[in-house]
């Protein structure tokens, strides 16, 4: 096993102002989303990531499964970009998802998230997918920290 981070994170020198959140296994899930760019906008965190014809369904938007798991990583990217956990060091233990429109492939998809409260062992979050002024989708999850150091989830 390594002692290499399971995530790369940090300044992104091609967008200024981001953070770059890429898995370094590309054999895992998390890398079917393509790099995760984050930053933190006052008391949330916005994810971006690019849509492209593999993230599509057959209408050609962008399909249901990988905005619902786009959401999901985007809670731990978030939770990241706040200082609460380390890559690796925390799963999901629930999460809500409503879908509210569709999404298309080349144009950034963005997830607004923000903390509601943060206690020892858990994160309480919800958050938005937006693609421009479009609202996608919107979410909320609990997160448990403090779970080990191998890549668990998210």
């Amino acid at each position: 096993m390594s002692d290499e981070p399971a995530f790369a994170f940090g300044e992104d020198p091609d967008h200024p102002g981001w953070h770059s959140w890429r898995l370094r296994d590309a054999t895992r899930y998390n890398a079917f989303l393509g790099p995760l760019l984050v930053r933190r906008e006052g008391d949330l965190a916005r994810v971006r990531m690019l849509p492209l014809r593999q993230h599509t369904n057959l209408q050609d938007s962008i399909h249901g499964g990988t905005t619902m798991g786009f959401a999901d990583v985007a809670l731990f990217a978030a939770a990241r970009m706040m200082g609460m956990i380390e890559a690796g060091s925390a799963v999901t233990l629930d999460m809500s998802f409503q879908f509210i429109g569709t999404g298309r492939p080349d144009i950034f998809l963005d997830a607004e998230v923000e903390v509601l409260r943060e206690t020892r062992r858990l994160i309480f979050m919800r958050g938005l997918v937006v693609q421009g002024e479009a609202r996608l989708a919107a979410f909320s999850g609990t997160v448990r920290k403090g779970v080990g150091t191998g890549i668990v989830a998210g």
